[in-house]
């Protein structure tokens, strides 16, 4: 029997496959890990997600493991050193977004506890469980996306439209939006009851 899948994903690139089918969409608490789809997700804007995977490792030598305290601390020579990385997109303003948002991050944790614990209470602490019937189905954006778009901003983050907090709903699984035939829907949903 064939392996349905969302349909964005392709079967061309084993890399994609290998995010989808592994960790799109799969409920993430941990700091670190939420930094760095804040960082990449930024990164992504007007660029394909896939150009961003290929880049991920490199990202995370580049940006000292995504430690939002180390990146926070970034000053002009370690940002100048950043835009004559190949390795990464060498965008000015999205290499001055991250290190930015790593202050805004550290504020939120220290507010919050965790940014973790800030993030979850959008969707009560538990993923959204959509029933989307196709990949048209999904939303660009959501009415908690544009809250938490504009909580955000308000708070000084950069690159934090609600469409790009969308995504980062979708990726840290805060939202399950495997539409409902994909094999990656049910096993995500059942992430969330444990």
């Amino acid at each position: 029997m064939e392996i349905v899948r969302c349909v964005w994903v392709g079967l061309k690139e084993p890399l994609y496959v290998h995010y989808h089918d592994t960790e799109w969409g799969v409920p993430i608490h941990d700091d670190k890990a939420l930094f760095e789809r804040i960082v990449l997700e930024g990164a992504q804007a007007g660029l394909s997600w896939l150009t961003i995977l290929r880049k991920r490792e490199n990202y995370r030598a580049a940006f000292d493991g995504f430690d939002p305290a180390v990146v926070a601390e970034y000053d002009s020579a370690k940002i100048a050193e950043l835009l004559q990385n190949p390795g990464i997109v060498r965008n000015r303003l999205k290499i001055n977004a991250a290190v930015n948002n790593a202050r805004q991050f550290r504020e939120i944790q220290q507010e919050s506890g965790s940014f973790a614990d800030y993030l979850w209470r959008y969707v009560g602490g538990k993923p959204i469980q959509n029933q989307w019937q196709t990949t048209a189905d999904v939303p660009a954006e959501t009415e908690i996306s544009r809250r938490l778009s504009k909580d955000l901003k308000q708070r000084g983050f950069k690159f934090a439209g609600s469409t790009i907090c969308y995504a980062m709903m979708q990726a840290c699984g805060l939202v399950n939006d495997h539409i409902v035939d994909c094999f990656r829907h049910a096993e995500v949903g059942h992430l969330s009851e444990d």
